[in-house]
């Protein structure tokens, strides 16, 4: 009796240790970003796989634009594709997000306090999905975090249509 309830207390210890293991990295990636910690924003993210992903979305967001209907669209997107390519390449780093968070350091603490998880859940027991509210945003933030060699890692971002909006007239 007493093994099979040393048993159920391991299995329910293990269970509740999962369940929680992407909230403290969530919390962990916050902290990080709050801090300007960049080295820990570098583990936490698979800053490849979410340049890719952003690149994509931009492409996407002019693609579906009707303002650019009608402009050579294979070299429209592929001029659109390199231009984009670039400036994610350049920004989308652990080093930027510090940057662009402790810019203004009063501004980053009212934008961090301000922004707030909406929903966590996970899609699968690998897959775990995150979405953010931020102030000045009718649409949240959407992460992706994939558990990879017993950690959690962020490899996907979705923006909002308006920030991407702002990252093309910035690559314009």
């Amino acid at each position: 009796m007493y093994a099979a309830k040393s048993m159920i207390a391991a299995v329910l210890a293990i269970g509740v240790t999962y369940a929680a293991y992407p909230y403290v990295t969530l919390y962990r990636l916050g902290h990080a970003i709050h801090t300007g910690d960049a080295a820990t924003l570098r583990t936490l993210v698979d800053w490849s796989a979410v340049r890719e992903g952003i690149k994509e979305d931009i492409c996407d967001n002019v693609a579906d634009d009707p303002q650019s209907e009608g402009k050579l669209p294979a070299f429209g997107a592929s001029f659109v594709r390199g231009i984009a390519s670039n400036a994610v390449d350049q920004r989308v780093t652990a080093e930027g997000l510090v940057g662009m968070t402790h810019h203004d350091a009063s501004d980053a603490a009212v934008h961090a306090a301000a922004m707030s998880v909406t929903w966590a859940f996970f899609r699968d027991p690998t897959d775990f999905v995150v979405s953010l509210y931020t102030p000045g945003q009718s649409e949240p933030i959407k992460l992706r975090m994939n558990l990879t060699d017993g950690g959690w890692q962020v490899t996907r971002i979705w923006l909002p249509p308006a920030m991407l909006d702002q990252a093309n007239a910035r690559t314009s």
